[in-house]
């Protein structure tokens, strides 16, 4: 059958490839950055963070005016104020006053 009638198999090899290889591109940086939480410190002053991942906690220093990528899985954090949330690895913590909010 001629290309015309085959409107949806017409594509060339390279084309397809081409195709596929945008999508996966797409995916990997939409998929890279959206599951992993962030957090900014709009003090003046180094604030810290408490992180408990897979059972260990670290401590995560943020600098004044710093933003970190942390916890891609989902974890615990305890804030600077004390509060103690749960976060998927979607949100992120802001730092202001030496108080963390979950946005």
């Amino acid at each position: 059958m001629p290309c015309e009638m085959q409107q949806r198999r017409c594509e060339t090899p390279i084309l397809q490839m081409w195709k596929s290889l945008v999508a996966a591109i797409t995916f990997l940086a939409v998929g890279g950055s959206a599951f992993a939480a962030s957090a900014v410190n709009k003090d003046t002053e180094t604030r810290t963070l408490i992180v408990t991942e897979g059972g260990g906690k670290t401590e995560l220093a943020l600098a004044a005016g710093e933003t970190v990528e942390f916890c891609p899985n989902g974890c615990f954090v305890t804030l600077p104020n004390g509060d103690l949330e749960a976060l998927t690895g979607s949100e992120t913590v802001e730092i202001s006053g030496g108080v963390g909010r979950i946005k």
